[in-house]
């Protein structure tokens, strides 16, 4: 199935709201720095961001999210002023979808199905479009309502409708039974890999690791000339490129660059990106980049180290590369990161900046381990 259910190819832009929540002892700039990145989430996937709208709330609304008083006076902004959709920072319950499109009467996705909607857009390999589309059935599956009765036919065959059962109940055996299909696909794949990665021999591994956008792939392709297409857009990257780098005239290494990571990942994504993870989880050592310009880079930093924690990799030998430091222009923090992060490295993989002690950290790093 390789048309998805949420990537939508319009010619005409399409206008939405973002909405976000500041729970009662929560900081408000964290949401407005989640907005933000949401609003950028918004726009590589094509859209206009009309409004941004963030509600303090001492608990969230079982039913709405932000409470229906305001769920109402949005849904009569939206009267006043039309818009597409409306998208959330968080993601919400199956529930709350529905009340929130009986409401409005236009779509209403969060930001768990904006992710698979780019990543969906995105994803160009067989190995890719098919963690993307397991991630998204994963995601659909508690949502499905009479709306996607268009699955039996997409689907084409899978399973015929038993006596008695409802179309709903039709349409979910079917996404059960195409999630199997899926996860037989990718251990497939995963067994591919493995025999590939066999036959490269004892090669020490190396993975990039990072916030997407951070810039991986332009370090990769400025070390090894992989030649990865570049864009700045948040995850431009989904499939692993692998080359060999020389790091001296006595060691070489396996390079890989894969998905960038980001706040708020759906657990669906990574569950479904074992099989590209596994090149991260079996490298002998990490480039962790760190994208300097960005003023949120240290909670970039502990969203990383978070997700490589919760992939149990986190124990690995890690180099970390602050790049874009070409961008930073501000003393202060220059000084106050060269403190806290004394054994980084600091470049620009864009203007090749200082790319040789890359080359010269990561033999130090592998010598240190051997």
């Amino acid at each position: 199935m390789n048309k998805n259910f949420f990537h939508n190819t319009k010619i005409r832009q399409e206008s939405c709201i973002l909405i976000g929540v500041v729970i009662k002892g929560g900081k408000r700039n964290i949401t407005e720095e989640n907005i933000e990145e949401l609003a950028d989430l918004a726009h590589t996937a094509g859209a206009c961001v009309k409004k941004k709208i963030i509600q303090e709330r001492l608990i969230l609304d079982p039913a709405y999210f932000i409470g229906k008083g305001k769920a109402v006076e949005i849904a009569d902004q939206i009267k006043l002023h039309p818009v597409d959709m409306i998208i959330f920072d968080d993601e919400l319950s199956p529930a709350q979808l529905r009340n929130w499109e009986n409401l409005t009467e236009i779509k209403v996705i969060d930001r768990s199905a904006l992710i698979l909607d780019i990543f969906a857009a995105h994803a160009k390999s067989r190995e890719a479009r098919t963690q993307v589309e397991l991630a998204q059935l994963t995601y659909l599956l508690p949502r499905l309502t009479r709306q996607w009765l268009h699955l039996s036919r997409q689907v084409g065959g899978i399973g015929t409708k038993g006596p008695g059962e409802t179309q709903l109940e039709t349409d979910r055996r079917l996404v059960r039974t195409r999630i199997g299909h899926l996860k037989k696909d990718l251990a497939r794949i995963e067994r591919q890999g493995i025999t590939q990665r066999k036959k490269a021999g004892n090669m020490i591994r190396a993975s990039l690791v990072g916030y997407t956008n951070a810039g991986k792939s332009t370090l990769l392709n400025s070390l090894t000339g992989a030649g990865v297409p570049v864009e700045d857009k948040l995850f431009a990257t989904l499939d692993t490129t692998t080359r060999r780098l020389k790091l001296n005239k006595n060691m070489v290494v396996l390079l890989s660059d894969t998905v960038g990571f980001i706040k708020k990942l759906p657990h669906h994504l990574i569950a479904s990106f074992q099989t590209t993870l596994a090149q991260t989880r079996e490298a002998d050592l990490l480039i962790h980049v760190v994208d300097m310009s960005n003023r949120s880079f240290n909670d970039h930093i502990q969203v990383v180290e978070k997700i490589l924690e919760n992939l149990d990799i986190n124990e690995k030998p890690t180099l970390m590369v602050f790049n874009k430091v070409d961008l930073v222009s501000d003393e202060i923090i220059l000084q106050q990161v060269y403190q806290n992060y004394s054994q980084a490295l600091f470049i620009s993989a864009k203007k090749r900046i200082r790319l040789e002690r890359i080359k010269s950290g990561m033999a130090k790093l592998i010598s240190i381990n051997s």
